[in-house]
């Protein structure tokens, strides 16, 4: 929950200043290398803030080099705080699918492991049911020459990574990142789905 300040004017001038409360949510995603996808998802209108870290595992504050050894459990993701009103959950999962490569079973390129596997880790109902309707549309259309293996699982606890990692790119503008980015065509049958009802099951 945010606070924006509204002067509100009369004729005369500035009368008074209100606070009106905008509402935020979360998403998390899971899509190999955390540096570049928070990099890019951070700038997305709406989007308000990210932060990288662990989660989807079993040890409690696990470091990076725990994570590594792909022994925690955990996969590198993005928490991702968006303003609704100005972009949607649906506007980031067509980022997710068309910013990496969802048909590779731990691993995004040379990047090896279960800390690298898709997956979308999701904070209500609603997400669940949006991301899980995105793999079946994304599966009947054919996009993927490979089946889609992106796992949905609830949102469990986030363990920061350490401050390094955070906004890592924009720290170090010429470090490497594999984003493996997918044909336009990946958002353009999202979108053309979402359009419909969801009770037709994005035919």
């Amino acid at each position: 929950m945010g606070v924006v300040l509204l002067l509100l004017a009369t004729g005369m001038g500035v009368r008074r200043a209100e606070s009106v409360a905008t509402t935020t949510e979360t998403a998390t995603f899971a899509a190999g290398c955390f540096w570049g996808v928070e990099k890019f998802v951070g700038e997305l209108p709406g989007v308000v803030a990210t932060r990288v870290g662990y989660t989807g595992g079993t040890t409690k504050q696990p470091t990076y080099e725990e994570v590594c050894t792909g022994q925690t459990g955990h996969a590198e993701a993005v928490e991702v705080t968006y303003d609704p009103a100005r972009v949607s959950y649906e506007d980031l999962l067509e980022f997710f699918f068309t910013h990496h490569d969802p048909t590779t079973l731990n691993r995004q390129g040379n990047d090896v492991g279960t800390q690298y596997r898709s997956a979308i880790f999701t904070h209500n109902s609603r997400q669940e049911e949006a991301a899980r309707r995105a793999i079946e549309i994304l599966a009947r259309s054919g996009v993927f020459r490979k089946p889609v293996v992106t796992r949905v699982e609830p949102a469990g606890d986030f363990f920061l990574a350490e401050d390094y990692h955070q906004k890592y790119l924009q720290k170090n503008p010429n470090g490497y990142c594999d984003i493996h980015l997918q044909s336009a065509k990946v958002r353009e049958i999202l979108r053309m789905a979402w359009q419909k009802p969801s009770n037709q099951g994005g035919k």
